[in-house]
């Protein structure tokens, strides 16, 4: 029997063979490494907030402003929208974006954001104060009456709530601060307010209260409001609208703050409300949008 002698290898051979170790080697080291390395920007972006705050009226429609706005450019958009003085604190400190939902209310924020004794160490001017100059009026929604689903009464124009007996509900503060008497004033007839104010069953400080007044007593014949609450509480109220002779207007507004203003995002996110696709939003909340291409 004969016994064969295995042949060494040949030299690059196995120069070739102890490469290849060394690259799979790599390469498998390199492939655990890498989606980590890949998502380490994403989780970045993602870290970044813009800070909104305003009103309850406004709110859905920011809100969902906000979630387009941040899906497109990778970042957090932290709404918050209510009573002035569940926020207005936290706000002072980190705002970058106010929204507002009247002319008056906006005002007011100026004065309530800029106040020292608000921030931080209870001096200084606060980072969260409204930048005046960036103020921007967006769009404007009417007045209407939100009547029990149904209308039980069969309340069809305002004159209706001028029957001996009819029970109203109104709001006295926020953005609709002297909108009844600014709705039954329309004629210029005090009669009209005198029979107005005596069918006022209850005087709320802002929407929200209005709200859990309105489904709490169902003795309330009528909630005068602003039509969006309807739109964003189909099934609490329908709503009838008010002839032009006595329809009152007022609008959605935005602002940078101080903090903001130096922010890329928060310009971003304050154009993108006033945009075709932030119109679009507001218009299915019930907000009157100018035509296309309209602009001052």
């Amino acid at each position: 029997m004969m016994i064969h002698a295995r042949r060494p290898m040949a030299p690059h051979r196995a120069f070739n063979r102890h490469a290849t170790r060394i690259l799979g080697a790599a390469f498998t080291c390199l492939t655990a490494v890498w989606p980590a390395a890949a998502q380490q920007p994403r989780a970045s972006a993602a870290a970044e907030t813009l800070y909104v705050y305003g009103p309850g009226g406004p709110l859905p429609a920011v809100s969902e402003a906000a979630a387009a706005f941040g899906r497109q450019h990778g970042i957090h958009v932290a709404v918050t929208g209510g009573p002035t003085p569940q926020w207005i604190a936290k706000g002072r400190l980190n705002a970058d974006v106010i929204f507002s939902g009247a002319e008056n209310m906006m005002t007011d924020y100026v004065k309530q954001l800029a106040d020292t004794t608000g921030a931080a160490g209870g001096s200084g001017a606060p980072p969260g104060r409204i930048d005046e100059t960036t103020i921007r009026p967006l769009y404007l929604r009417p007045v209407a009456m939100l009547v029990r689903p149904g209308n039980p009464k069969r309340i069809r124009r305002f004159e209706d709530l001028l029957r001996p007996g009819m029970k109203v509900l109104v709001v006295q503060g926020a953005g609709q601060t002297g909108l009844w008497e600014d709705v039954a004033g329309r004629t210029g007839d005090i009669t009209v307010v005198r029979a107005f104010r005596r069918n006022i069953g209850a005087v709320a400080a802002n929407s929200g209260e209005a709200k859990q007044r309105w489904t709490s007593d169902s003795t309330f014949d009528t909630w005068l409001i602003w039509n969006i609450w309807q739109v964003a509480n189909p099934k609490l109220a329908d709503a009838v609208p008010l002839s032009e002779r006595w329809r009152i207007y007022r609008d959605a507004g935005v602002a940078l703050t101080v903090k903001g203003r130096n922010r890329t995002h928060a310009r971003e996110f304050a154009a993108f409300l006033e945009s075709p696709a932030g119109a679009r939003i507001f218009s299915r909340w019930g907000w009157m949008t100018p035509r296309a291409g309209a602009r001052d």
